[in-house]
């Protein structure tokens, strides 16, 4: 229980109130999206650069971990895209938006600040490896394939596909605060410390703006039909996709204690808004991803105590 009242119900309270807030109209929907967007395009980028900026790279990519993860993702994927086609008989462009809601775990807004709570700020490590190639990986999964499905019979060049998938995911602010992260590592952190300083007090607002936004952007959604694949993907973020990381890791890669709660507890996440935003941009499997993000959202706090529980 005190898993419950002491890591993951603040998290929570913080997206809650971010919900009454938009219900209330205390917030209208613009001072939401204006939050969301500092949070997602400043402060969250500057959070990773810093992270990975910072990084022991030679420890934190450790092959099991990522396999782990991985693995379990792509299962999810796989489950809820066939699950869409076969079982609930949906055309091949909504199978592949159901699919990246299995897909896509909200590994920043949740996964960060629930596993800093479980175990420090020193247990994120394993965390940040993750989400460094998360968004740029599943993304170019996602959009490759959305596309080909769409441009199927049309001829469309493997070239562009390429040129169109590389430009949706490098002018993602996520991505570019990741790769900038990246150079600075390599190069030995070359900025001066007034502008460590800098970018320490804008990424330290990054999460509780970002939860708290989190939660004004679901108050939008209701969850109404197509109850079974909502269902479905709920189920195939909560339990399939830690369950696999989970058996992986521990018996087939031995991960580590530390390792092995950072993939678990970031595979445990709901599925993140970006989900979401994949349907929008193509127009198909939205009720299915709204209603999945807010269902999967509230259901993890139950399912991710389950999992702590689990762990060692």
């Amino acid at each position: 229980m005190s898993a419950l009242i002491d890591v993951i119900l603040p998290v929570f309270v913080v997206l809650g109130f971010g919900y009454l807030a938009a219900r209330t109209r205390l917030m209208a929907e613009p001072a939401i999206d204006a939050l969301m967007r500092f949070a997602q395009n400043i402060a969250a980028p500057l959070l990773l650069f810093r992270s990975i900026a910072r990084m022991d790279l030679g420890a934190a990519y450790e092959a099991g971990l990522m396999l782990s993860f991985y693995i379990g993702a792509f299962v999810s994927f796989g489950l809820c895209f066939e699950g869409a086609r076969l079982v609930f008989r949906r055309p091949l462009k909504d199978a592949v938006a159901i699919g990246f809601v299995g897909l896509f775990s909200n590994t920043l807004l949740l996964g960060l600040p629930i596993t800093e709570r479980a175990y420090g700020a020193a247990a994120l490590t394993g965390n940040y490896a993750i989400i460094s190639i998360h968004a740029p990986l599943l993304y170019a999964f996602g959009i490759t394939l959305m596309e080909w499905v769409r441009t199927r019979g049309e001829g469309l060049f493997a070239t562009r596909l390429a040129r169109q998938t590389l430009r949706a995911i490098f002018t993602q602010p996520l991505v570019i605060g990741i790769l900038a992260g990246f150079v600075v590592n390599l190069t030995g952190n070359p900025l001066p410390q007034v502008a460590w300083a800098a970018v320490d007090m804008i990424a330290g607002t990054a999460i509780p703006l970002a939860l708290f936004g989190l939660g004004g952007v679901l108050a939008r959604y209701r969850i109404e039909g197509d109850l079974g694949p909502v269902v479905m993907v709920t189920v195939a973020a909560l339990v399939v996709h830690p369950a696999v990381t989970y058996g992986l890791g521990r018996y087939a890669f031995g991960l580590g204690d530390a390792a092995l709660r950072s993939a678990v507890v970031t595979a445990a996440m709901a599925p993140g808004v970006n989900a979401y935003l994949f349907a929008n941009i193509y127009g198909v499997g939205k009720r299915v991803a709204a209603s999945g993000v807010l269902l999967a959202t509230v259901g993890s706090i139950l399912t991710v105590w389950g999992w702590l529980h689990l762990l060692p």
